[in-house]
């Protein structure tokens, strides 16, 4: 902890200094890790970074304890539904979101969420950045759910949760900006992989089509293009509105990525409330080949977002143009690995 408090204050130019010092303090050991066969226990950080904030310092309504998975899930949960201003719902399912909603209510973002994927959601863990209240709760408590995640919750909601008693409640508050000066570590073998945090958003966008998107596929393609930043790569995102329809993740190929989002849409689109509105697709990085322009084109894309960069780009702008699909570039790309 000293150690880390005098390097905080050094002069060093380098934001990642010659010797990184990492003080943990245990906080309990856990049933298992990510298989029943491996140990796990969690830390919570100390030192001059360790501000009391994040996923260590949730506090447990009720509800089983905690796995280690259940640890990821949330955290990615929360960090995503926080990409937000309006009232969103995120359902999270193996560290990638199945479903994620803005709505005026939380019970209303919560149904949006679920239907993107009702079969994925079973056993998801859900994020809220608003209070949850005892209608939202009724809806939740409608299937099972692992864990629920959200800033606070109404007395009647915690009434409602009674009744599943294995439901885990954690309540946090809605802010990351305390975490800005974090690193994000990640083991190799021998060593760390440590680089900052991505909390960065793109500043400006670039429209390199003939057609420009409308502003409702605007709002659409920038609620997408968030959602995508929190998701495996290669990832594709499907929106309508401000809500997934399709999320492709963690493929190898883009296009591959692109037709499990679809294939995800097919499934439930029955179930999508907001079919008369424009269909629009995020992705995680440039196009490498005017691929997955043909593929979404086939599919009724109308717009498309994407960081650009590709040196084969302007073979996916002519694409874009013959099919009469707008596409916009952020210049910012977020893998997720």
């Amino acid at each position: 902890m000293i150690s880390s408090y005098f390097r905080e204050r050094s002069q060093e130019p380098d934001i990642f200094p010659s010797e990184l010092t990492v003080g943990l303090i245990k906080e309990q050991n856990l049933r298992y890790g990510e298989n029943p066969h491996q140990k796990a226990a969690i830390y919570r950080e100390t030192g001059a970074r360790s501000v009391e904030w994040g996923i260590v310092t949730a506090k447990k309504l009720q509800g089983k304890e905690l796995s280690y998975n259940n640890y990821l899930d949330l955290d990615s949960a929360w960090n995503l539904v926080n990409e937000f201003n309006q009232t969103a719902c995120v359902i999270m399912k193996h560290n990638n979101p199945c479903g994620v909603a803005i709505a005026t209510h939380p019970d209303e973002a919560f149904r949006l969420a679920q239907d993107c994927d009702p079969l994925s959601a079973f056993g998801g863990i859900v994020g809220f950045n608003r209070e949850v209240d005892g209608q939202t709760a009724e809806e939740m408590t409608k299937i099972f759910l692992e864990c629920v995640i959200a800033p606070g919750y109404r007395p009647e909601a915690m009434e409602v949760f009674k009744k599943k008693e294995n439901l885990r409640v954690l309540q946090l508050p809605s802010s990351i900006t305390t975490a800005a000066k974090e690193f994000d570590m990640r083991r190799v073998s021998g060593g760390l992989l440590v680089q900052e945090k991505d909390y960065a958003q793109y500043t400006e966008t670039k429209v390199v089509t003939k057609r420009a998107p409308s502003p409702e596929e605007m709002a659409s393609l920038e609620f997408g293009w968030r959602v995508a930043k929190h998701v495996k790569s290669n990832a594709m995102i499907l929106t309508r509105g401000l809500q997934t329809i399709g999320v492709g993740a963690g493929q190898m190929s883009r296009v591959d990525a692109l037709k499990v989002a679809w294939m995800k849409y097919q499934q439930q689109q029955a179930l999508i409330l907001v079919q008369q509105r424009p269909m629009v697709l995020s992705g995680d990085a440039f196009f490498p080949f005017r691929d997955c322009v043909d593929e979404a084109a086939k599919i009724g894309v109308s717009a498309i977002i994407q960081p650009g960069g590709s040196v084969r780009d302007e073979d996916s702008i002519r694409a874009c143009n013959e099919h009469n699909i707008a596409m916009v570039f952020t210049g910012m790309r977020h893998f997720r690995h």
